[in-house]
């Protein structure tokens, strides 16, 4: 609605572009884009990708992450719906995110056991947790998060709620 700029998985873009969005770009994992000074790479996650179209799931390609480095060097993570994968030690290892943002309501999505695994392999300074508290089966819970990371006091747990903004 607003013309902001979407990146997206090569298929979702085309879906995308389908429902009349016009400043899409397609790209896979792996790849970088580069816009307005920010950097965006595509990543890889472990979910399901579907879009629900005249009653139906139609695929739309792989799911995917994002590791943002904006260009006064800081570096977000959003690892999109996933599970945990040890290819975030990769993550860690090539981009460096200060934030990650990772879901952890657990049911579709890793739980907050698995989340807290997940920052031991990435070590940001900061993780916002994601997908949690919505619907019953979403039972994950920050305080969960912070709890299991109580051995990693260097990683400070950032739950936002609904508009809240951070710097």
């Amino acid at each position: 609605a607003t013309g902001a700029p979407v990146a997206a998985i090569h298929e979702l873009s085309h879906y995308l572009l389908g429902k009349g969005l016009t400043n899409v770009t397609g790209m896979n994992k792996g790849g970088t884009l580069s816009q307005g000074g920010v950097q965006v790479t595509m990543t890889q996650a472990v979910h399901s990708s579907t879009a629900e179209e005249g009653g139906q799931l139609i695929p739309t390609g792989d799911p995917a992450g994002f590791v943002v480095a904006f260009p006064n060097g800081f570096v977000a993570y959003h690892a999109g719906d996933t599970a945990v994968f040890k290819d975030m030690e990769l993550i860690r290892e090539l981009y460096h995110p200060q934030v990650a943002m990772l879901p952890i309501g657990s049911h579709y999505v890793m739980n907050p056991a698995e989340a807290a695994l997940a920052c031991r392999m990435l070590q940001p300074e900061f993780v916002i947790p994601l997908h949690y508290g919505t619907f019953p089966v979403l039972t994950g819970t920050p305080e969960e998060l912070a709890y299991r990371l109580k051995d990693q006091p260097q990683i400070k747990v950032i739950a936002l709620q609904p508009g809240e903004a951070v710097e």
